[in-house]
């Protein structure tokens, strides 16, 4: 873990140069991080960094990149996972190496926050782990589903490099990986001042645990599985059902396909295309009328005559119901002319009759 200040740090190179020569002491291969950097992963870093573009702060306040330096880095959350974008200074601690020991290092710690499973310290120089900030009245990481052995992306300059949560630092400083981050992701690697001042963003996911914590394997096939699913919240999501159900119902509506699948009838095409049995010929296969249903057996001639016959009667019954006005009709006309031709009938009478009285 680093507690240090720029001042103090700068102060530390100056000591340790050689005086017999100007230039920079020659630092170790891995100090360079000189072998190459290389993607980790089939998950790309702007598609990680596309799905985090928005910061909701989780932290309660901000955090320095470095001792003496504004606070101004915040902890940011989603549903699966925290994140900040920092510096990287280098974490040398745990168990000695040729890399990371106190003639290295004149910060050196041989003990971590977490043990590997069998209870030795971690390797800062052989496994890729992050650093977090010890709990403060700022941000607790526990409350996030954070700890020994939760996985993380890290994110710089369009690679990617999955690591563990390995070590806790100062309460209110963030941004430090492991020497092996460092190397992997092409930044120098040298604790006594190499690291990073700014764009690298540790994504870590929640509830998440590389088992046992010192395999690197696991961490990358954990890192992998849930950066995918971190990334398909935003890119990757399959259409809700119900969106599918649709085009589903429109597709199949009345008019709305030109071909049918293989098998099915006349009839089924009917349905759904909305065609009648006008202008094609029975011989497709509908069995007559395709707006009807088809019954699947044939009735003998005489019995289709006899229900014509029966079909016929009980339409005319039927109108005869629907319409009891027209009986009335018909007799209320026949009366009238009846009524008419006798009263012309008796009249005439009436005036002979009459007439012949006043001659006599």
């Amino acid at each position: 873990m680093r507690v240090q200040s720029l001042t103090l740090a700068a102060a530390g190179l100056a000591l340790l140069a050689p005086t017999t020569s100007p230039a920079a002491p020659h630092p170790s291969a891995g100090a360079l991080g000189a072998s190459a950097p290389r993607q980790e992963g089939s998950v790309r870093a702007a598609d990680l960094l596309a799905r985090i573009r928005d910061c909701t702060p989780v932290s309660r306040g901000r955090y320095r990149p470095d001792d003496g330096a504004p606070a101004t880095i915040p902890v940011c959350g989603t549903d699966e996972a925290v994140f900040w974008t920092a510096d990287m200074d280098i974490d040398c601690d745990g168990r000695p190496g040729p890399e990371c020991n106190s003639r290295t290092d004149p910060l050196f710690s041989d003990a971590t926050a977490y043990q590997q499973s069998d209870g030795r310290n971690l390797s800062a120089e052989t496994l890729p782990y992050i650093v977090v900030p010890g709990v403060s009245g700022i941000w607790d990481h526990r409350d996030h589903g954070v700890g020994g052995g939760s996985v993380a992306a890290v994110v710089y300059q369009g690679r990617v490099q999955y690591a563990v949560v390995g070590d806790t630092g100062p309460s209110g400083i963030i941004g430090e990986a492991s020497y092996a981050t460092a190397k992997a992701l092409g930044i120098r690697a040298d604790p006594r001042g190499g690291g990073t001042p700014f764009g690298v963003t540790y994504i870590v996911f929640k509830h998440s645990r590389a088992t046992p914590i010192e395999s690197h394997a696991s961490a990358v096939e954990t890192g992998e599985r849930l950066a995918r699913l971190f990334v398909r919240g935003t890119t990757g999501q399959p259409r809700p059902p119900e969106e599918e159900a649709e085009e589903e119902a429109d597709e199949w509506a009345p008019g709305g396909l030109a071909e049918l699948p293989q098998g099915e009838g006349g009839a089924a095409r009917a349905r759904r295309t909305g065609a009648g049995s006008e202008g094609r010929p029975a011989a497709e296969g509908d069995g007559g009328s395709l707006a009807e249903e088809p019954t699947g057996q044939e009735r003998p001639a005489a019995e289709e005559g006899e229900a014509r016959e029966a079909s016929s009667d009980d339409t005319a019954d039927a109108q005869a119901q629907d319409d009891p006005d027209a009986g009335t009709a018909d007799g209320d006309e026949g009366g009238e002319g009846d009524e008419g031709e006798g009263e012309a009938e008796g009249d005439g009478g009436s005036e002979g009759i009459g007439g012949g009285e006043e001659g006599a």
